[in-house]
């Protein structure tokens, strides 16, 4: 199963979503403390909706409820790179602080691919998330959402 974590509290309100993990694994090597959150659980299916930015989500009681996201065309190459640079931003803070985490070398590893990303070979405009076209050319994808 898999579990999004949201702000407590936050029942009914777009953008709540604060943390999202892909197995019991990632949820228990999450830097918080789960009781300040509200955690529920749901699918492999959902989560993939979520992570690839298909959807967004947020709750009511112990529900979820899943939007459309829609994803606007990435035009051109220099906000392509805009993108990856605040992903890369946001990373780098994870593995400045976490060199002993368990899950350093994932996300190491996802940093020095996106690092290194030929964004000569990507088609424009990107109809898809970032994280949809990593995942349609066999690449590690990985959300944001998901870091630690």
């Amino acid at each position: 199963m898999s579990y999004f974590i949201f702000l407590k509290d936050l029942d009914n309100v777009e953008g709540s979503l604060y943390r999202i993990a892909e197995n019991q694994f990632d949820l228990d090597n999450l830097n918080i403390i789960k009781t300040d959150y509200k955690i529920l659980e749901d699918s492999q299916a959902n989560f993939d909706l979520v992570k690839y930015r298909n959807k967004s989500v947020f709750y009511n009681n112990n529900s979820l409820i899943f939007k459309d996201h829609q994803i606007i065309p990435i035009r051109i190459k220099i906000h392509l790179e805009l993108y990856i640079s605040q992903i890369l931003h946001s990373i780098r803070n994870f593995l400045e602080i976490n060199s002993n985490h368990i899950l350093y070398n994932r996300w190491n590893d996802y940093y020095n691919q996106l690092n290194s990303l030929n964004l000569d070979s990507i088609p424009f405009p990107l109809n898809i998330s970032l994280e949809q076209y990593l995942k349609n050319q066999n690449q590690t994808s990985l959300n944001t959402l998901q870091i630690p």
